[in-house]
């Protein structure tokens, strides 16, 4: 503010008037600089360089606080990135994990499917093995069932051709004995 009026009193030389003395009030120049010397005057006197000043380190410091703001922010940010990017990274871990797992249970399940499916072959099997025993063994005793009643019914046809009259009397007779020996 000091060099201010100075400078403008130094620009406002005599040689510079538009016409006739400098220090009149006809001269258009002189009344300017006296009444912008005021005008600075009073700027001064109501201290609005000052003001003008606190205004603009109020908006200095609000700038500042926004700054700080943005970097506290930003940190925060970086923070979450982090933080985000480690979940995610756990998330991704614990998928695979899973997979894994899921991979194995599978396997398990096949292996263990493949053991009954063995275990019912083999079961199925020996049924089919102990049926076809049974069958054989029906089927040899029909055979010899039906052996039997061949050798019987020829027997009987030998007998009834050998045996006369007397002789079938004394084997009746024999049999009847015979049975009331092991009935007593």
């Amino acid at each position: 503010m000091r060099y201010i009026l100075p400078s403008l009193l130094l620009a406002a030389l005599p040689a510079h008037a538009a016409s006739g003395p400098f220090f009149s009030l006809a001269n258009t120049n002189f009344t300017v600089l006296i009444a912008f010397v005021i005008f600075i005057g009073v700027l001064v006197y109501f201290k609005v360089p000052g003001m003008l000043t606190g205004m603009l380190d109020k908006r200095a410091a609000k700038i500042q606080q926004d700054l700080d703001e943005a970097r506290r922010l930003r940190e925060e940010a970086k923070a979450l990135v982090a933080s985000y990017d480690r979940k995610l990274k756990e998330a991704r871990d614990q998928v695979e994990r899973i997979v894994a797992n899921a991979q194995a249970d599978a396997k398990a399940a096949a292996e263990a499917a493949k053991a009954d499916l063995a275990r019912s072959i083999a079961r199925k099997l020996q049924a089919a093995e102990e049926q076809i025993a049974a069958a054989e063994g029906s089927a040899i005793r029909e055979v010899r069932e039906r052996a039997i009643a061949v050798a019987i019914a020829a027997a009987g046809d030998v007998l009834a051709r050998q045996t006369t009259g007397e002789s079938a009397a004394a084997l009746i007779d024999a049999s009847i004995a015979e049975v009331g020996k092991r009935l007593n």
